[in-house]
C-alpha cells in the first residue's frame, strides 16, 4: 500500500495547504467524498475508459446529496483527471492527519470486545490523553477476538491490554 499513499501524499498536501482557513469544512467534505469513492460499483465506473471525468463527477454530487463546494469539485475534477480516483480513500486519511497534526489532535481506533458505555469512554479517553500526551479524537470498533480488555491504536503507537494479547505474552513465556 506504499504506493498509494505515495500517490495520496501530494494531494492531500496540496489540498491541506489550499483549505487552511476551513479545515473543519474541507474534511467534511472529503471524508463524504472519500465514503462515496471506497464503493466497489462506483470504482469500476470510474475505471471504466468509456466513463467520463463528468459522469463520475455526477454520481458522486447525486449520492453526496448537498452541493458541493466549488472546491471540491475542482479537486475532485483534478483527480479524476489525472487517475487518481481509488486513491481518494487514502488522500482523505492522509489529510486528516495533517489537520488533526495543525490542531494538536490525534485519532485514536479503541477495539473493544464489549459496547463501551459513554461514561466509560470518556474516562478512557481522559486517560489515554494522558498517556499519549495529546488531544485524541476516540472511534470505538468491536472485535469479540480480543474477550476482554481493549486495544488503542493511535497513529503507530499501539496499546494492547486485551485478554487475548495477555493471552499471547503467556503463550511465549510459557514455550520459551
Amino acid at each position: 500500500m506504499a504506493e498509494l499513499a505515495t500517490i495520496a501524499r501530494p494531494y492531500a498536501e496540496a489540498l491541506f495547504d489550499a483549505s487552511a482557513s476551513d479545515l473543519g469544512g474541507t474534511t467534511a467534505w472529503l471524508d463524504r467524498v472519500a465514503a462515496i469513492a471506497a464503493d466497489p460499483q462506483l470504482k469500476a465506473l470510474a475505471d471504466n475508459p468509456k466513463a467520463t471525468a463528468e459522469q463520475v463527477m455526477g454520481v458522486i454530487s447525486g449520492v453526496a446529496g448537498s452541493q458541493l463546494p466549488a472546491a471540491a469539485t475542482n479537486f475532485l475534477a483534478t483527480v479524476l483527471d489525472n487517475g487518481r480516483f481509488a486513491a481518494l480513500p487514502e488522500i482523505a486519511r492522509q489529510f486528516r492527519v495533517l489537520a488533526n497534526a495543525q490542531g494538536g489532535v490525534s485519532d485514536a481506533l479503541v477495539q473493544s470486545a464489549f459496547p463501551i458505555p459513554d461514561a466509560e469512554l470518556a474516562q478512557l479517553g481522559a486517560a489515554l490523553e494522558k498517556r499519549f500526551g495529546r488531544k485524541l479524537k476516540l472511534s470505538v470498533s468491536l472485535d469479540p477476538s480480543l474477550i476482554g480488555g481493549v486495544r488503542v491504536v493511535v497513529g503507530d503507537e499501539v496499546l494492547d491490554t486485551s485478554v487475548k494479547a495477555r493471552l499471547e505474552q503467556m503463550k511465549v513465556v510459557l514455550t520459551a
